[in-house]
């Protein structure tokens, strides 16, 4: 009867750690269906604040046919490798000050706050213009930052090198949500001028697709909240070792004592 008994309570433990299918999917409530799916979304457009930080080059061709950029003289064919390094970003980017201005050589002080980088692009062209013929204005944003947290794979602070980004392809790169990750309860906390706001969103829910959290802002806080039984799932290895030990001596116990 004791062993029975065990037999059983080992079940019950072993089960009640087991994670369905449906809870380590994403999107699973999208139709079974081959046909295209369409989900209205609003891809926002990120104005510059203070503190970021712009990559601004200003090109044209020398009569000899090679390239210069008029802010930095002869252009370096190395720059976009050091876009990649966080402290040349700082050094060869132009910050935004409290005023939300930047100061470019020659052109002097430009207000950027407020204004989208193709909004930025044709000020800063407009500005150059005044100063040179015929060049071309790049402008770029180096501080798209985003941090993911809790039950990630690969939790920490990344920065982003496109336009956009999704919620799903910052976790991914976060290496994905981890084995005691709730994929139903994400949040993402977002500063914006007014404060801080959170939006709470389910990665397995297809309206996830229209959600105004879908993509990701600069400076976006993303937090993988643990399952419930996260502590009891760590400790089950070791819950199923001592009683399966027991099991094991309840079972000598009754064979020799049988004898």
């Amino acid at each position: 009867m004791k062993t029975k008994l065990s037999i059983v309570l080992i079940t019950g433990i072993l089960l009640a750690g087991c994670t369905s299918s449906e809870k380590l999917t994403y999107l699973n409530n999208l139709p079974d269906t081959s046909e295209t799916q369409y989900f209205p979304m609003d891809i926002p457009d990120y104005k510059i604040q203070y503190r970021d930080i712009l990559y601004v080059t200003v090109k044209a061709m020398t009569p000899d046919g090679s390239i210069e950029d008029m802010l930095l003289g002869r252009a370096s064919y190395n720059q976009s490798s050091y876009i990649r390094d966080e402290s040349s970003q700082y050094i060869i980017g132009y910050n935004v000050d409290e005023e939300g201005n930047v100061f470019l050589p020659v052109i002097g002080k430009v207000r950027v706050a407020d204004h989208t980088i193709p909004e930025i692009r044709e000020i800063l062209q407009a500005e150059t213009n005044k100063y040179f013929k015929n060049t071309f204005v790049e402008c770029k944003f180096l501080s798209f930052k985003y941090t993911v947290l809790g039950e990630a794979m690969s939790p920490g602070t990344y920065v982003n090198y496109n336009n956009y980004l999704t919620v799903l392809e910052a976790i991914g790169r976060a290496g994905g949500v981890g084995d005691f990750g709730r994929r139903d309860r994400v949040l993402v906390v977002r500063p914006t001028k007014e404060g801080t706001k959170t939006y709470r969103i389910n990665l397995q829910d297809k309206n996830l697709l229209s959600s105004e959290a879908y993509f990701l802002m600069p400076n976006d806080l993303v937090i993988i909240e643990p399952v419930k039984h996260k502590i009891f799932n760590m400790n089950l290895p070791t819950f199923s070792f001592i009683l399966a030990s027991i099991t094991t001596t309840l079972l000598l116990i009754n064979f020799f004592g049988s004898n």
